[in-house]
């Protein structure tokens, strides 16, 4: 099985199988389960960022400093899987650098170097969103880019200034792979779904986020296949946790 520290596909099919077919009547199948799976995936991994931004607001106001400390550092350690770091090297047509296709969120932008005499050469550069500000800037000699003080323009792709940066280095959080999935049989008498265990691929959330998974799926699942039950199993999930959460 391919096995890494991830949530378990298996912990989540039974939990939804067993939710959607109380009665053990019907199944659910491997193309009803991943289906939704990487969309679950994918809505918990960008709810991240949004708790992390929650966090660090309640941290600045002061609120319950001691505990939110804590679920920001859970965060960040969460996120830290999902850290990579890959050089990009600039189009000597277009002078751009392409956003690696994985490509979640930027963290840092730098140009990439080495060490002389124990000091590192790299450079950090300055992240700008907004093409006003960018052509401000180029446009007055005093803020002008230099290779000690490069920017860049994130938009469809990466404008670093001066142009005569050819090499830079991305820290970015990767979006998470399409790859949870199971494969299984249908059983009879009565009928049934028993997933493959060899052949399936587990989540790249951490295990911990199987109950998010679970409620995110039981949410999509009941909207899509119109059961009640497994839509109040999400939303009652999700109501735990908050409850919880206030404590």
């Amino acid at each position: 099985m391919a096995k890494a520290f991830g949530a378990s596909v298996i912990t989540v099919y039974q939990t939804l199988r067993d939710l959607a077919n109380k009665d053990n009547h019907g199944f659910l199948s491997d193309v009803e389960f991943n289906r939704f799976a990487n969309y679950a995936q994918l809505n918990v991994f960008n709810n991240l960022f949004n708790e992390l931004k929650d966090s660090r607001r309640l941290n600045k106001a002061g609120f319950e400093p001691s505990r939110d400390k804590a679920r920001f550092k859970r965060i960040q350690e969460d996120l830290s899987f999902f850290s990579k770091k890959k050089e990009v090297t600039r189009d000597s047509v277009t002078f751009i650098h392409e956003k690696p296709e994985d490509l979640s969120r930027i963290i840092s932008i730098a140009t990439a170097g080495g060490f002389v005499l124990d000091q590192s050469t790299k450079r950090p550069i300055e992240i700008c969103y907004d093409e006003e500000k960018i052509e401000r800037i180029l446009a007055n000699n005093l803020s002008s880019p230099t290779e000690e003080f490069p920017i860049a323009l994130v938009s469809e792709d990466i404008s670093v200034f001066p142009t005569s940066i050819n090499l830079i280095e991305i820290r970015y959080y990767k979006q998470p792979q399409g790859r949870s999935a199971l494969t299984g049989a249908r059983v009879s008498s009565p009928p049934k779904y028993e997933p493959a265990v060899g052949n399936t691929v587990d989540f790249e959330l951490p295990e911990h986020y199987v109950s998010d998974l679970i409620e995110e799926m039981a949410r999509m699942m009941g909207l899509n296949l119109r059961d009640r039950d497994i839509q109040a199993y999400g939303t009652n999930e999700a109501q735990l946790n908050n409850q919880a959460e206030t404590y």
